[in-house]
């Protein structure tokens, strides 16, 4: 699976920290997402992959989309937070 194996030798204080101090850096705002979700914390890594999108230029929006999509289909896409989020997406796409 791919989500763990970008998570693999990262620590949480490792990736929350970056992510914090880079607000900027798209990889590490994925990687909190990814860790987020593995953590279940399912709500929380789409949503800040979702508020990333919104003010994000269009080659990023394509990589967050990317990765959107992965999570939704390891969540499930019956899951209630899943076609939550798709909606959301969906608004922010049109």
């Amino acid at each position: 699976m791919k989500l763990l194996q970008r998570l693999e030798g990262l620590t949480l204080e490792q990736v929350r920290a970056e992510a914090a101090a880079q607000p900027e850096d798209l990889q590490a705002q994925l990687r909190v997402a990814d860790l987020d979700l593995s953590g279940g914390h399912v709500e929380d890594a789409f949503l800040r992959l979702l508020e990333l999108f919104a003010v994000s230029d269009t080659d990023q929006r394509t990589v967050i989309r990317e990765r959107l999509l992965e999570l939704f289909e390891v969540v499930g896409p019956a899951d209630p937070r899943v076609i939550a989020a798709r909606g959301r997406l969906a608004n922010l796409l049109y």
